[in-house]
């Protein structure tokens, strides 16, 4: 592995291992919420279960010690020793002495909280309250033990998620360097034969046009052999940018009217050995951005499925609609398959699966594929259907550039 790639291992295992922390401490957040609002809950049940049972109690003197009585009648007041400030809840009081009934309530009296309960019992008004405060501190312990809890769980599932990650990313990231190597090594066994194929072809050009009788055919012949290796050296180039994504190609404005013309102009001779005609139409202001060598090779693989399935004829129609710039080829062949359209831009899907009886060699499906992944990089959109009339029709439709 390069340092690169060492990189690029570590980064990928600290992003997993801190997605799985997060996960953990949302879980580990919920799991509180619930234990704390189960357990909070059943303290104010106790609570109110205390005060229940404090019902016959009507009498500061029998009360026990952790309740607070305070009764009024007609000998006056009487009230629990030693009263924090804030008891008894008076405005509960003067609302039972006028209007009777039950008043439940929390009241806040030397710095704790009480559950007070105030009603009539013997003609007098009783009021008892229960105090919070061994409540409300276990609930402050529950706090702190579940947020020290979820900050270890956290940690160790930020620690152990690494660990994993690393030994799980490790033979990917093995394998994806290996790939990155052959194709770096492909690209570059390919790109010097190609470079004196280039310059050799340039040489013999020069040379058969100085000559005077030179044959026009020959000089056509020879500007193709050019143009054809300078676009397998882009190619080549092409393919190493689309298989490490570290790379990205450089997007320019392209005209895909121009390029769509071109591709078709480079196909005539395949065409015209199948007695096929390739019809271009295309309108203006069909530019998109983009890199000009991908959308070549897409539309090369969609102009080859025509030419694979056509019998006589394929349009090619280039030009804006809206915000869009749509590329449709249609051609007058069998069409797709039932079942086809669906899958026919995966890999190795092949529309000959039902049509064994067509003469014209075997088909890999790798074709429609890769249109679909440069559509993809493009941002644009790739579907497949075929006409009522017969004969299927592939249109791609590209972002128009602004």
């Amino acid at each position: 592995m390069t340092n690169a790639d060492e990189r690029e291992l570590r980064t990928a295992s600290r992003r997993l291992a801190l997605q799985f922390a997060l996960i953990i401490l949302g879980l580990f957040v919920a799991l509180g919420v619930v234990v704390y609002t189960v357990v909070a809950a059943g303290q104010a049940e106790a609570a109110r279960k205390v005060l229940a049972d404090a019902s016959m109690v009507d009498s500061p003197h029998d009360a026990p010690r952790n309740l607070l009585v305070t009764t009024v009648g007609p000998d006056g007041r009487d009230s629990s020793p030693d009263l924090p400030d804030g008891l008894p809840d008076e405005k509960a009081l003067a609302q039972v002495e006028q209007s009777g009934g039950a008043v439940s309530s929390e009241v806040e009296a030397g710095g704790q909280r009480f559950l007070v309960e105030t009603d009539v019992r013997h003609g007098r008004v009783v009021q008892i309250a229960y105090g919070l405060g061994e409540q409300q501190e276990e609930l402050a312990r529950l706090l702190v033990a579940l947020i020290a809890s979820g900050i270890i769980a956290t940690v160790a599932a930020a620690g152990l998620g690494l660990l994993l990650a690393r030994r799980s990313i490790r033979p990917l990231a093995d394998a994806l360097a290996l790939q990155r190597r052959f194709v770096a090594d492909a690209g570059h066994e390919l790109r010097t034969p190609l470079t004196l194929l280039s310059t050799r072809a340039q040489l013999l050009r020069r040379h058969v046009v100085s000559t005077a009788h030179a044959d026009e055919e020959v000089r056509t012949g020879l500007d193709e052999i050019v143009d054809d290796s300078r676009a397998l050296t882009e190619i080549v180039q092409d393919l190493l940018t689309a298989a490490d994504p570290r790379q990205t190609a450089e997007a320019v404005e392209v005209d895909l009217a121009d390029l769509a013309g071109a591709v078709a102009r480079a196909a005539e001779g395949r065409a015209a050995e199948r007695s096929i005609a390739v019809v271009v139409s295309a309108r203006p202001g069909a530019l998109v951005t983009g890199a000009p060598v991908s959308l070549r090779r897409m539309i090369v693989a969609l102009l080859d499925n025509a030419l694979d399935h056509a019998r006589s004829h394929i349009d090619v129609s280039v030009g804006p609609h809206r915000d869009s710039v749509v590329l449709t080829v249609a051609d007058d062949g069998p069409g797709f398959s039932a079942g086809v359209e669906e899958r026919a831009f995966e890999r190795f899907a092949s529309a000959r699966d039902a049509q064994t009886a067509e003469p014209h060699g075997r088909h890999y499906g790798l074709g429609l594929a890769l249109v679909a992944e440069v559509v993809s990089r493009h941002h644009g959109t790739v579907d497949a259907s075929t006409r009522p009339e017969g004969g299927a029709v592939v249109t791609v439709r590209l972002p128009k550039r602004q």
